[in-house]
């Protein structure tokens, strides 16, 4: 376990979602999860598990890269 911090995570979810039409419980009932973590995601509170992010990308048909990094993003990029 390691005692370091961690690292942030920071996404582009609700762009790619809001560009598709989804609701956060669109969005929440195709990656398997609550709608409340898709809240806690785009607002950056929570990182996700490998295995959530690749859900999440599938279901808005991006590329993990395309949503996630360990740099911040300028949206609408």
């Amino acid at each position: 376990m390691s005692r370091n911090p961690e690292e942030p995570v920071y996404n582009r979810i609700e762009e790619a979602r809001v560009a598709l039409g989804l609701s956060r419980q669109d969005l929440a009932d195709k990656a398997g999860v609550h709608y409340q973590t898709i809240g806690y995601l785009e607002r950056e509170e929570y990182s996700p598990s490998l295995v959530l992010a690749l859900r999440i990308a599938k279901s808005l048909n991006k590329e993990v890269s395309e949503l996630f990094s360990l740099t911040p993003l300028k949206k609408g990029k």
